[in-house]
């Protein structure tokens, strides 16, 4: 068992696979690497990470708390939407700052993704804040297909979630992703609904705004919950567990 190259090199092959069918093999080689930025399940940096040699390479950075709770699609729908933003850096014009202009939004239907900015039939196709869906039956629908059919799979998910569940949702989960014994995050159900505050999928760096100058911490090994200055460093006297600014 060796998680970190196990992960990176389905990541690894998720990317070459969608960059063949999809981007017709013409993207550059990027850094992926698994990031938590709270409220996003993804975002684009650009010649971010350079070698000994001053060769740049662009950075991919994917949310791995938001896998489990929307399944294996929509984790690699992340992933290929951050490629759209890395094939706009070096063949169009990206927008100012976090903008995703009508530009990116072609290239993402064009690969089978329709950007929405609420992430369903109806949303605004461009904006700061963009989530997307996968068309059903398109092209990219198809290459998931493909690439499960050539052995992709996520082997490791993060068991703290950034979804509230319920039996419901576990049930669900379980389904999507074959085998139940994986899909039981963040612990047990028995923790229930104390596991996780609701963080809705958004893509784009964002943050929440802070209520005047608390945070609100978690310690997800017994769901007990406090407020404090931003920043601080709690231990749970419960459990002995950090606790998590969420």
């Amino acid at each position: 068992m060796r998680p970190t190259p196990e992960t990176y090199s389905e990541w690894q092959m998720a990317y070459d696979f969608i960059n063949k069918k999809l981007f017709n093999d013409e993207l550059p080689t990027c850094l992926i690497t698994l990031q938590r930025e709270k409220n996003s399940m993804g975002y684009f940096s650009e010649e971010r990470f350079a070698n000994r040699s001053g060769i740049k390479t662009d950075e991919i950075a994917l949310n791995p708390s938001f896998f489990a709770a929307t399944g294996m699609s929509d984790a690699l729908s992340t992933l290929a939407h951050e490629m759209c933003h890395l094939w706009q850096f070096h063949f169009g014009k990206p927008g100012r700052g976090r903008y995703h202009n009508r530009e990116w939004a072609n290239k993402m239907e064009s690969i089978g993704l329709m950007p929405s900015s609420t992430g369903a039939e109806g949303g605004d196709k461009t904006g700061d804040q963009m989530n997307d869906y996968i068309i059903q039956g398109g092209i990219f629908e198809q290459c998931i297909v493909n690439l499960v059919e050539n052995g992709f799979k996520l082997q490791w998910m993060d068991r703290y979630i950034a979804k509230p569940l319920n039996i419901i949702d576990i049930e669900t989960i379980s389904n999507d992703w074959e085998n139940a014994d994986d899909k039981i995050v963040a612990g047990a159900i028995g923790m229930e609904q104390a596991l996780i505050d609701v963080l809705e999928p958004d893509f784009g760096r964002i943050k929440k705004p802070k209520l005047g100058n608390r945070s609100k911490y978690t310690c997800f090994s017994c769901g007990i919950n406090l407020w404090a200055k931003p920043d601080i460093h709690v231990i749970c006297g419960e459990c002995n567990e950090a606790f998590e600014e969420i």
